[in-house]
């Protein structure tokens, strides 16, 4: 009888995403977070800001996060947050797609993960389906084509050929980009190319 084989694929974080948006001292348009907030407090409102550093003349610049906001409003370990420059809410707001939207520029996600995977040896006449479940660590958008040629080893043309087939099964299009954890399914048989090594590292660009 078969036993369906199991396996799990996590997208890894390697770094921040660059704020791409025009810098108002120079021609460059990469940003990268300065690990700082600015806070203004106006009676009982508060202003917060973000502080971002152009990649190319090292200017400051800010990204509103509260604008005038009554600082009762804001949950007491948020503030505190912002006051002692927290690196997991300047990670978080700078992976904000929401904020990104609200202040007009886009984030880069080149560099910023890499796919690990864990899937065993199998033999290539194995007829038992692998399931894998891939799980994101950050919400980086990566193509599902990506992920299956890094993590199955197989070129792209492979890779579609077997989507076509039916034999890799997806709950989403091949030409997708994912940021949430899902899960897919590769029919046995004649399995692909398992990546060499038990546990390992892919870094990838997207």
């Amino acid at each position: 009888m078969n036993t369906c084989r199991k396996a799990l694929w996590a997208v890894r974080e390697s770094g921040l995403p660059t704020v791409v948006k025009p810098c108002t001292d120079c021609s460059g348009t990469r940003h990268h977070p300065s690990g700082k907030f600015r806070l203004n407090a106006n009676g009982k409102l508060l202003d917060v800001w973000l502080l971002l550093c152009c990649a190319a003349c090292g200017r400051t610049s800010k990204v509103p996060v509260h604008e005038r906001v009554r600082v009762q409003s804001l949950e007491r370990a948020r503030r505190r947050a912002y006051e002692t420059n927290d690196p997991a809410m300047v990670r978080e707001l700078t992976m904000s797609a929401s904020l990104a939207a609200k202040n007009g520029y886009r984030l880069d996600w080149t560099g910023t993960w890499e796919l690990e995977t864990d899937t065993p040896c199998h033999s290539p006449d194995d007829p038992a389906p692998l399931t894998v479940l891939i799980s994101f660590e950050l919400p980086a958008p990566v193509r599902v084509e990506r992920l299956l040629t890094l993590g199955l080893g197989l070129s792209r043309a492979e890779v579609r050929r077997m989507v076509a087939d039916g034999r890799i099964r997806l709950p989403l299009a091949l030409d997708a980009k994912a940021h949430q954890d899902f899960q897919l399914t590769v029919d046995g048989g004649r399995s692909p190319r398992p990546p060499p090594g038990a546990r390992h590292r892919r870094p990838a660009w997207i």
